[in-house]
């Protein structure tokens, strides 16, 4: 079992990827229920939980710097908190392209693709649950495994979205907007293979 001080590092990462799963649900209920003329109301809102998880990672930040022992290198214990970090902000870089593109109306692919990254990101969350056994790390594997396969599964779902496009709009600037847009959610799931990389990293030099 984590020591009370080492446990501050765990639970950050946990802290942090909730803010991922907040931003993720919450842009998967804009995307269900859209309503245009409310766009820079769900922008404030989904920047709360980004400024949020920006205070979690900050905490980390400091912490790191004025601590002697820690359980896992300091390195890689700032690369996870970035990447945990990273999702968040990717997950509100989808809801601006909504905004600049001043986008009217939602394909459904678009609805089930932001039900994929909330997923993701449970994975995510689920399998930082689990950092803390790293030295035991069976379980741990499986998780890491589950996520990549998510994240092949957008991977795969990107370039369907992709392709139907025209099948929605035949306007130019909305169907490049829609291209930019999956390829904005396409990040949000690559952000989360890069938490599972790290993780993955953790395991591999200590066990």
């Amino acid at each position: 079992m984590a020591s009370k001080s080492d446990r501050f590092y765990y639970e950050n990462f946990i802290s942090s990827a909730e803010y991922a799963c907040k931003a993720s649900e919450y842009l998967s209920e804009c995307v269900k229920e859209y309503h245009p003329e409310n766009i820079r109301e769900m922008l404030d809102t989904m920047h709360q939980f980004e400024h949020q998880a920006d205070g979690v990672r900050h905490e980390m930040s400091v912490t790191l710097a004025k601590a002697f022992v820690t359980p896992i290198d300091r390195e890689d214990l700032a690369e996870l908190s970035q990447n945990i970090d990273e999702v968040t902000d990717k997950i509100e870089e989808v809801l601006q392209r909504f905004y600049i593109h001043q986008v009217q109306t939602i394909p459904p692919e678009a609805v089930e693709f932001t039900r994929k990254i909330v997923s993701c990101c449970s994975k995510m969350q689920d399998m930082l649950k689990e950092l803390t056994n790293f030295k035991k790390p069976e379980k741990l594997h499986k998780m890491i495994i589950e996520l990549n396969n998510a994240e092949e599964d957008c991977d795969r779902f990107y370039l369907d979205a992709t392709m139907k496009i025209r099948e929605h709009y035949t306007d130019v600037l909305e169907i490049v907007a829609w291209r930019e847009i999956y390829d904005y959610l396409e990040d949000c799931a690559d952000a989360c293979e890069h938490v599972a990389d790290s993780v993955e990293a953790v395991v591999m030099k200590n066990t």
